[in-house]
């Protein structure tokens, strides 16, 4: 079940820029279904139509559970500029989502919470290890390397050593 893991210490091979978008969802209140279900149900719709466009700028995802009302997706795109374009692009999933969701809240009362971070990430500010781990992360959004290709440290894998 699920994927295997490759033995070894790896790395991602990723040594540009990133940005790094984590969206994600908590139930608060369970039985209200009509507030939260449109909201976990939208994200894989959107996590399609990113996936199907190689030019979308998204690399790749990650889908996390925090518990059983935190969900969450955490997303790798080649630029923030690509981000914000899906984001604001009216022919796309999110801009409808994002209004209903909007209108939901409204009507809601707290009893979905919705929460997001950006981080755009310089080329040579990240670095990754992933030991007898399945492709996961940023490496998954990439490709896969024999740590010793990108230097055998987490200071060797930086470019911005003692910044």
């Amino acid at each position: 079940m699920g994927a295997r893991p490759i033995t070894g210490r790896m790395t991602a091979d990723a040594e540009g820029g990133v940005t790094v978008f984590m969206i994600g969802m908590r139930v608060n209140r369970f039985r209200a279904l009509r507030s939260w279900l449109p909201v976990f149900r939208a994200m894989p719709r959107m996590l399609r139509e990113l996936s199907r466009d190689r030019d979308s700028g998204m690399l790749g995802y990650q889908l996390l559970f925090g518990s059983p009302r935190l969900i969450y997706v955490v997303q790798y795109w080649d630029s923030h500029e690509k981000l914000l374009a899906y984001a604001t692009d009216r022919d796309k999933e999110h801009r409808p989502a994002w209004a209903a969701f909007n209108r939901r809240l409204r009507e809601g009362r707290g009893k979905v919470g919705f929460w997001h971070e950006t981080y755009v990430v310089p080329a040579g500010a990240h670095e990754s290890v992933y030991i007898n781990m399945p492709e996961f992360g940023l490496a998954k959004a990439t490709a896969v390397v024999p740590v010793g290709r990108r230097g055998e440290g987490a200071a060797d894998r930086l470019a911005l050593k003692g910044a």
